[in-house]
């Protein structure tokens, strides 16, 4: 206990010499320079030493100084009240303003819904149908006949629609996940 306490007291003076500071020596000062306006100084920026390497005694001294570029000078930023104010072009004012008239809305159908004429092809569901419609056209560059079917679910309200039926679908707002047509009329019974 007794070597502690030497330790201790051998360790103090060393540790008070090192907290005792000495002040800084004052810089000279610079000669007056003529009153311009205030240039900034360019800030050059000092490397970050890496985190997992030690800094080396010296690796200040070999490294090579940064050429600063001359940096632009910002504008100083003014408050908007405070901004020069570019005045408006006032408009004459007459003394009687028109009244706002509605012109009144066309009674017609929302849009032009699609219609499309196909076979059913199957009638199993409750309230739906599922309609074939067979394009036939020519192909655009050489010129062969294209047949293409596609597959529409149709809403049939009443379950009039029976398979192999010729019927017109109309579009409409989706019903369900896979259902946007509802069957117009059955244009043709299956014999």
């Amino acid at each position: 206990m007794a070597d502690e306490e030497k330790n201790e007291q051998e360790e103090t003076p060393v540790e008070a010499e090192a907290s005792v500071e000495t002040p800084p020596e004052p810089e000279p000062e610079a000669p007056p320079e003529e009153p311009g306006p205030p240039v900034p100084e360019p800030e050059t920026p000092e490397p970050m030493p890496e985190p997992d390497a030690e800094p080396v005694e010296g690796a200040e001294e070999a490294s090579a100084p940064v050429a600063a570029a001359p940096a632009k000078k910002k504008r100083k930023r003014v408050a908007r009240s405070e901004r020069r104010q570019r005045p408006k072009a006032k408009r004459e004012q007459t003394g009687e303003r028109k009244p706002i008239t509605r012109l009144p809305k066309p009674e017609h159908e929302r849009g032009r819904r699609q219609e499309r004429r196909g076979v059913v092809v199957s009638a199993a569901m409750d309230k739906t149908i599922v309609v074939r419609v067979d394009v036939v056209k020519a192909h655009p560059r050489y010129k062969k006949v294209v047949r293409r079917s596609q597959r529409f679910h149709a809403h049939d309200e009443q379950n009039q629609a029976k398979a192999g039926d010729v019927v017109r679908i109309v579009e409409t707002r989706p019903l369900s996940k896979m259902k946007n047509w509802r069957l117009a009329e059955v244009v043709e019974a299956a014999k």
